[in-house]
């Protein structure tokens, strides 16, 4: 046999090796020499296949049925009495399932680096190249790829602890996981789409009950947000105008509010404008009121709670722009306001066309954010109002409720986790289309690098 056809055997050889670590992990490695990280891939290879012969197949498979047998009183033949025989566990035979699912991700995983390794050795044996011994690899994984070291161990617990469970949660929006079909008792199913369908329309009080919220919602959002926002930057101009005394003062007065733990600001304000509370109280003895029948319904009046929370949040989140607003104000150059001065700008027209436009383009990003997690802002409601005064018209939600507060009480008050899970799902589309929409259309990501 000649040279050439020799090589072009042993290249037919290397490809079909090559191609046989996809089926066989670590098959190149061991044909080349590297024996510990072939092993380690075949390790994980024989180790998904007995894990699937003990137990993942029956795990996939009560995965899709989410089970068949309810616990309960059952006649055995033989037995005068019923006998209480433990069925099926749906939340464990969805957990497991997930599991097994991620499992096999991350094997399908595996394979696909032990068939990236087998084209590297390829490429190497063909080029005459030293194949890396163990130690070569284990000095790349202390040196040029020490980030994926040290981050191995952190990724396993995200998977374990945030994407199983968050998986978990969204699947459950797919179910009929509620009061009725409670664990280990009885069985859930599932029932598809059927729960955003009864959020979206299918169910009138359901429905008519989402769409009230969601509005009162955003509402809050942009009353929350902007209300903080632009006095926060008012108050900083304020604060840092020259002649103002005692500036540092003034900002530690005021941060003075982030200080104290948030719940127990909100726990004293609810107290003040409770119809028992200081202010009702001090109306009544000046007169103003008619003794406590005549007390204003700051906390059971929809109208008069929706106000009160809105000017509460005020108090607890203007210092945070407050303080950002300062840092920002401090670092325009004075330049801009000098040769605004020499054009005859005035101070409306510098705070418009200066002052304004850094302080937005700056903050923009933290913008986005505030509106986001003022739409998901459980603490100010539930503490203030926890969602009353409630009403007859909506399910499970009162008039000062927003999504949030709404998924919790499905949650703890009526164990309806299917659609406490779909609300959390559309509250996620909501926040990540708006994030994404608003952001992408900013002069913070247009243009980056105009203010400098």
């Amino acid at each position: 046999m000649s040279k050439k056809n020799l090589d072009d055997k042993v290249e037919i050889q290397d490809n079909l090796i090559t191609k046989l670590s996809c089926v066989v992990f670590g098959l190149s490695n061991l044909v080349h020499g590297q024996i510990i990280k072939g092993l380690g891939f075949l390790a994980i290879e024989v180790g998904y296949i007995l894990f699937m012969i003990s137990g993942g197949l029956q795990n996939v498979a009560n995965f899709i049925t989410l089970g068949t047998v309810e616990t309960g009183w059952v006649e055995v033949p033989g037995k005068l009495l019923p006998v209480y025989k433990l069925g099926d566990n749906s939340m464990l035979f969805l957990l497991f399932g997930v599991l097994t699912l991620m499992i096999t991700v991350g094997v399908v995983w595996a394979g696909y680096c032990s068939m990236k390794s087998a084209r590297k050795l390829q490429k190497l044996d063909k080029e005459g190249k030293a194949i890396p011994a163990f130690v070569d690899d284990v000095k790349l994984m202390l040196d040029e790829r020490f980030h994926i070291t040290l981050l191995f161990v952190p990724i396993c617990g995200i998977l374990v602890f945030s994407v199983l469970p968050l998986v978990y949660m969204i699947l459950v929006a797919f179910t009929n996981y509620d009061k009725d079909h409670q664990v280990p008792g009885h069985l859930f199913d599932w029932v598809g789409f059927s729960n955003f369908g009864s959020m979206l329309g299918g169910d009138a009080r359901m429905s008519h009950t989402f769409i009230g919220v969601l509005i009162w919602t955003l509402i809050w959002a942009f009353f929350a947000t902007f209300s903080n926002y632009f006095l926060g930057i008012i108050v900083a101009l304020i604060i840092n105008q020259k002649g103002i005394k005692f500036k540092k003062l003034w900002r530690s007065i005021l941060v003075l509010t982030i200080a104290m733990p948030q719940f127990i600001s909100l726990l004293v304000m609810r107290s003040f404008f409770s119809s028992y509370g200081v202010i009702n109280r001090t109306l009544i003895s000046m007169g103003v009121l008619d003794g406590l029948s005549g007390a204003i319904p700051f906390l059971t009046n929809e109208h008069w709670a929706r106000v009160i929370i809105i000017v509460v949040n005020m108090w607890i989140g203007i210092p945070y722009t407050m303080l950002m607003s300062s840092g920002i104000l401090m670092n325009i150059p004075q330049d801009l306001y000098e040769a605004a001065t020499v054009d005859g700008a005035n101070a409306v027209q510098m705070f418009f066309k200066i002052t304004l436009p850094q302080i937005i383009f700056t903050t923009t990003p933290y913008l986005i954010t505030t509106f986001v997690s003022n739409i998901n802002n459980f603490n100010v409601i539930y503490l203030m109002t926890a969602g009353a005064p409630q009403t007859s018209e909506y399910y499970v939600a009162g008039k000062t409720d927003l999504l949030v507060t709404w998924l919790y009480t499905l949650t703890k008050n009526k164990m309806d986790y299917s659609l406490a899970s779909t609300i959390g799902i559309l509250i996620f589309v909501i926040s990540a289309t708006f994030s994404l929409l608003t952001y992408t259309r900013s002069k913070s990501y247009k243009e980056e690098d105009a203010f400098q």
